[in-house]
C-alpha cells in the first residue's frame, strides 16, 4: 500500500524554513502590520469576470469586492436579502422581480441601480460574444432583463427557472460596474479593472505574486450578518505555491490565513494551536468522469469495471483526513436531493475482472489487458486545484494496474492541458468536481453547454464525433426548469442513479476547502461553498 509523501515542511530545520518563508514572501509581515491581514493562496487568480468565480483563487477575491442581489445562509442555505430588499416571482418561475436597496454605489462612485443590475444579468445570462464573455453556468433559460424603474428590475425566462433565486446569491452573480463590463474578458484578468460594490476594493495587482485589497470606508450595505465596514484596513493576498512554505509562514507568524492545507499537514497545525476550517463545497463530489466518445471507454462494461476496480476507501484512508468523507453518490451528502448509492459503488475487483473479460480485454504476458493487439491504456491530466491530485491519481493507477489497465498521468502547460481536456482521444478521463448549493449543480457539471464533463457532441469540444446522451440531457434540463420542489428533487435522485448506472463517473470523496488561521484571528467566515469572507475578520493583538 502506498503512503502519502511526507510534508516537505517536516524535512526543513526551523531556521532554514523561516528563512525560506522570508525569501518567498516578499516583504510580508503578516499580523505585525496594524490593520493588515496576510492571506496565502497556492494559485494565482486567472479572471475576475464574476461567472469565472468557480475557480477558488478567483472566488477568493470576488467574495471581497462584489455584492450579490441575495445572500445564502451557509448553515441553513436559506436565501436572504442583500442588494435586493425583496423580490417576487410569477407562478411558473418565468419572471422574477427584484427591488434594489437605495443608496448603494460602486467603488468608483457610480450608482448601483436597476440599470446596472440589468446590464450585469443580461451579460451573465446571454453572454457577450464581441467581448468574449461566456454565459454563466448558474443561470438557465434566461431571456432578458427589464428595467421597471430606477430601483426595480425584472428578469424574464424562456422556460421556468426555479434555480434562479439561488443563482442570484452565488459569486458568479456578483454585481460589477457598467464600466467593468465594457472591458473585454481578457482585460478582467487584471484585478484592478474590476469595480464592484463590495466591502473591499483592489488597490494593487502584481501578476502571479500579490493582490492587495483595501477596505471601503463608506460600506454600509452588507447582508444581515455583516452590514458594516470591514474591520481590517487591508487584505494582502500572496501567491505561494509551495505547501510547506504556506504552512511554515503561518506557524512562524508571517501569515494569518492560508488556503489548501493538505491532509498530512492538518495534525501539526492543530498541535500548534492553530485553527483549521474545512467548509464543504456542497456540490458534485471529486471523482473521475469518463468521455465515452473515446472507443476505449465507450463500452459500459469497461467503465463499470473501472468503477468497481477503484478502491475508494483506500484512497480516502491513505491520503486524506476526516475532512474528506468517502463519496456515497455523485452529489455531496450535504446537497439537496442527495441519495446514498454506496451499494452501487462497491469495490469488487473480481467483478471488475469479469467485466473486462466479457468486453474482450484479455491479459497479456506482461499483465496488461489487450484487445485486437492494443493495450487498455488511458490518459488523464493532473488537476492542480484539487488536493493531492497527482498522488491520488498515482494510487488509482496502482489499483487499475492490478486489473491490467494502464493509467497515464499527464501534466503540462495550462494551455496544453485545456486543449487536451477538450479531446476525448487524448483524455478519455478527467477529474470532475464543482461546488454549488443548488440542484442545478448537476446541470453545471454534465450538461453539454455548461462544463460538459463527459464531452458530448454539440458541447464544448469540436473534437467529439459520436457521443451524446439525450436522456441525460433531458433530465438535466428538467432539473433546471421543474417548479415543483418535490418533483425537482426526485429528478435529482434519478440523475445521480443514472450517472452511476451508466458508470459515467467514479465518485471518490466529498471535497472541502481546507484553510488554517492564526489563533489570534477571529471573524473568518465562508460563503455557502467555501470561499472565504474577510469582512468581519479581526486580529487580537498580543
Amino acid at each position: 500500500m502506498p503512503v502519502p509523501a511526507a510534508s516537505p515542511f517536516r524535512s526543513l530545520p526551523a531556521g532554514l524554513f523561516v528563512l525560506a518563508c522570508a525569501l518567498s514572501i516578499s516583504g510580508a509581515k503578516g499580523h505585525s502590520q496594524d490593520g493588515t491581514i496576510t492571506y496565502l493562496d497556492p494559485q494565482e487568480h486567472t479572471n475576475l469576470y464574476p461567472p469565472a468565480g468557480g475557480f477558488y483563487p478567483n472566488g477568493g477575491i470576488l467574495s471581497q469586492i462584489t455584492d450579490r442581489l441575495t445572500w445564502q445562509d451557509p448553515q441553513t442555505l436559506e436565501i436572504r436579502p442583500w442588494l435586493a430588499t425583496d423580490w417576487s416571482m410569477n407562478e411558473d418561475d418565468t419572471e422574477y422581480t427584484f427591488h434594489i436597496r437605495p443608496g448603494v454605489t460602486f467603488s468608483d462612485g457610480s450608482p448601483l441601480d436597476a440599470r446596472a443590475v440589468a446590464l450585469n444579468y443580461q451579460t451573465y445570462g446571454k453572454g457577450n460574444p464581441a467581448l468574449h464573455f461566456p454565459v454563466s453556468e448558474a443561470i438557465s433559460n434566461f431571456d432578458r432583463a427589464e428595467v421597471i424603474d430606477p430601483l426595480t428590475v425584472r428578469f424574464h425566462f424562456t422556460q421556468p427557472a426555479p434555480g434562479f433565486l439561488q443563482a442570484t446569491s452565488v459569486l458568479g452573480s456578483g454585481i460589477v460596474s457598467s464600466g467593468t463590463l465594457h472591458h473585454s474578458f481578457d482585460e478582467l484578468g487584471t484585478a484592478t479593472n474590476i469595480i464592484g460594490s463590495g466591502p473591499f476594493i483592489v488597490s494593487a495587482d502584481i501578476p502571479g505574486k500579490e493582490v492587495v485589497l483595501s477596505a471601503r470606508k463608506d460600506y454600509i450595505w452588507g447582508p444581515e450578518n455583516r452590514p458594516a465596514r470591514a474591520k481590517m484596513d487591508q487584505i494582502k493576498i500572496l501567491v505561494v505555491p509551495e505547501d510547506s512554505i504556506r504552512v511554515g509562514a503561518l506557524l512562524a507568524g508571517q501569515a494569518d490565513i492560508i488556503r489548501q492545507v493538505e491532509a498530512y499537514d492538518e495534525e501539526q497545525i492543530r498541535h500548534a494551536g492553530y485553527s483549521l476550517h474545512a467548509p464543504s463545497t456542497r456540490g458534485v463530489n471529486t471523482g473521475i468522469a469518463f468521455r465515452p466518445d473515446n472507443p476505449l471507454v465507450a463500452d459500459i462494461r469497461v467503465r463499470k469495471a473501472l468503477l468497481h476496480g477503484t478502491d475508494r476507501q483506500e484512497i480516502v484512508s491513505v491520503l486524506y483526513s476526516e475532512n474528506y468523507p468517502l463519496a456515497r453518490s455523485v452529489l455531496s451528502s450535504k446537497a439537496a436531493g442527495f441519495v446514498d448509492l454506496s451499494e452501487k459503488l462497491k469495490f469488487d475487483p473480481g467483478l471488475a475482472g469479469q467485466l473486462l473479460d466479457s468486453a474482450g480485454w484479455k491479459r497479456g504476458e506482461d499483465g496488461l489487458r489487450y484487445k485486437n493487439g492494443h493495450p487498455l491504456r488511458l490518459g488523464i491530466h493532473i488537476s492542480l486545484p484539487h488536493p493531492q491530485d497527482k498522488t491520488m491519481l498515482e494510487l488509482v493507477a496502482q489499483q487499475w494496474r492490478r486489473l491490467g489497465v494502464e493509467l497515464d498521468i499527464m501534466s503540462g502547460s495550462a494551455a496544453g492541458v485545456l486543449l487536451d481536456n477538450l479531446d476525448p482521444q487524448r483524455t478519455p478521463l478527467t477529474v470532475s468536481e464543482v461546488g454549488r448549493a443548488d440542484p442545478d449543480v448537476l446541470k453545471s457539471e454534465f450538461f453539454p453547454r455548461n462544463r460538459d464533463a463527459l464531452l458530448q457532441k454539440g458541447g464544448q469540444s469540436s473534437k467529439v464525433q459520436h457521443f451524446q446522451d439525450e436522456t441525460l440531457n433531458a433530465m438535466l434540463l428538467d432539473i433546471a426548469s421543474q417548479t415543483d420542489r418535490a418533483e425537482r428533487l426526485k429528478q435529482v435522485v434519478a440523475v445521480q442513479e443514472y450517472l452511476i448506472d451508466k458508470a459515467y463517473d467514479i465518485p471518490l470523496f466529498e471535497e472541502p476547502q481546507v484553510y488554517a488561521s492564526s489563533p489570534r484571528l477571529t471573524g473568518l467566515g465562508f460563503e455557502a461553498v467555501g470561499r472565504p469572507v474577510f469582512q468581519n475578520v479581526e486580529l487580537n493583538r498580543p
